[in-house]
């Protein structure tokens, strides 16, 4: 299993660029980082920085979207650091969540993103493209290569993904759910004639070691309310009845009661209150090192490639120190 570390591009960009170059000298392979250009700063400028300061590090995002920005724009960028610095980049992309509800707009409909996926893909990995219907090419890439990876949570999200995509990124370290949701993606990727095996699944989740698990979970809560943005636009689109997406993933949200994106991501996010502590046990991965590689152990058992730790909280350096050294050398 590889391991990811997921940052928010809060200034300094100096410190972002240390945490990943610290990443990458305790064994971490990948380097995410959220993508909502009002919340935080642009994180393709502090991607090239990182590229510059780390040897082997993947960057990526996690999530960008079709609609903050032209498709040309997002291939060209991705384009670019690859061609600066090697094919050291992936696309994470889904159809947006804070990048466009900050500014009052809607996330993108799945064809929109099946279209800006090909169209990112074959544009960066220099083929041509049609976007709006004018045949493009960007002239100066040579050999290029963009893995291109999908966030889903529901059934045609996770069609789409098996269908189309690079890779599946799933916002949770449930391994039931996980279990449930790679295989939708395989089965799509069967019956769309794709080997199932070259789909890579990355599971990113807020992790925290240490044993005061009481304040671990208060520090992780967020996360839940992050989810359950999506989990509200399931049970609007497919009811909350099981039949088509688990019980346990929406009867959490039976409390939510809206949500504050100036707090998004944040420890403490008040907007969070109604997530149960049964849902930060079994989305994140919190208690001593011992139980994060048992849980880590479940998650490839249920077909993960790689866990990315979404670092947000007050012990980020230390997490990081403890995955390095207690986690990351058993890989599970």
């Amino acid at each position: 299993m590889d391991f990811g570390v997921v940052l928010q591009t809060d200034p300094p960009a100096s410190e972002v660029v240390r945490r990943m170059q610290q990443a990458e000298e305790l064994g971490f392979t990948h380097g995410w980082t959220f993508d909502s250009c009002v919340l935080w700063q642009e994180p393709f400028v502090i991607y090239s920085r990182i590229l510059a300061s780390t040897e082997r590090l993947r960057v990526g995002t996690m999530v960008t979207n079709p609609s903050t920005r032209d498709w040309t724009v997002t291939a060209s960028l991705f384009a670019t650091l690859n061609d600066m610095y090697g094919p050291r980049t992936v696309c994470g992309i889904g159809r947006g969540d804070s990048a466009v509800r900050v500014t009052g707009g809607d996330p993108a409909t799945l064809a929109t993103l099946g279209e800006a996926m090909s169209v990112i893909k074959d544009l960066a990995e220099g083929r041509e493209a049609s976007p709006g219907g004018t045949p493009v090419r960007l002239p100066w890439v040579r050999d290029g290569h963009l893995p291109v990876w999908m966030g889903a949570y529901g059934p045609k999200a996770l069609e789409l993904a098996g269908r189309q995509a690079d890779g599946f990124i799933l916002q949770l370290a449930d391994p039931d759910l996980t279990r449930w949701m790679v295989e939708h993606v395989r089965d799509a990727a069967r019956r769309a004639g794709r080997d199932p095996s070259e789909i890579t699944v990355c599971v990113a989740a807020p992790a925290y070691v240490g044993d005061d698990l009481a304040h671990a979970r208060d520090q992780c809560r967020w996360f839940g309310g992050m989810v359950g943005n999506h989990v509200a636009d399931l049970v609007s689109r497919y009811g909350d009845t099981g039949k088509s997406v688990p019980a346990a993933l929406t009867d959490y949200i039976k409390e939510r009661d809206g949500y504050d994106y100036s707090h998004h991501g944040r420890a403490g996010n008040a907007s969070t209150d109604f997530v149960p502590d049964e849902i930060v046990d079994r989305f994140c991965l919190i208690g001593p090192a011992a139980a994060h590689r048992d849980r880590l152990a479940e998650l490839r058992e249920a077909g993960v490639d790689q866990f990315a730790v979404y670092a947000m909280h007050d012990a980020i350096d230390e997490t990081l120190r403890a995955y390095g050294h207690e986690v990351i050398p058993s890989r599970p």
